[in-house]
């Protein structure tokens, strides 16, 4: 592994850990050169997915596709890099315990949703406003409603 320092290709494992239930092992690497001390991460590939788009399109799943629209919904929320990372590999756990490679964009964001709603109600609206495609402030009322278990008076 190269240093992101200096690039040095000469580094030692200081430290090595299992996380997210033994999906990743998380490194603390040091370079031999600068001596300065940085973090790696291997995860297990899961490239063979395929996401069917609302289109009917078929594309690669993406993990970064997935991560960027988790943190836009998460900005300036109280949530820890590290939950969010739990989320994506809790779905990413379900993506690849289902029957089949190809699944639809829309179990996936279904799957956000219920992860973001338990963890912040905010970046589930945030995320639902977005993923839902709402048109006007009646369906994002709606949409508030479902969330604090109110009907429309």
């Amino acid at each position: 592994m190269k240093c992101q320092y200096c690039e040095n290709p000469d580094t030692k494992v200081i430290d090595k850990r299992d996380i997210e239930e033994g999906a990743v092992i998380r490194r603390r690497r040091e370079c031999l050169k600068c001596e300065k001390r940085f973090t790696t991460y291997e995860r297990i590939e899961t490239s063979n997915i395929v996401v069917i788009k609302k289109s009917g399109n078929r594309v690669a799943y993406g993990r970064d596709k997935l991560q960027r629209g988790i943190m836009r919904a998460c900005e300036k929320r109280p949530i820890s890099v590290e939950q969010i990372d739990k989320i994506i590999a809790e779905i990413e756990c379900i993506l690849r315990n289902q029957e089949t490679t190809e699944v639809s964009s829309k179990f996936i964001g279904q799957q956000i949703m219920k992860k973001l709603k338990k963890l912040d109600k905010i970046a589930y609206i945030r995320f639902a406003s977005v993923y839902r495609e709402f048109e006007d402030i009646s369906s994002f009322e709606k949409e508030l409603e479902k969330l604090n278990g109110k009907k429309r008076g």
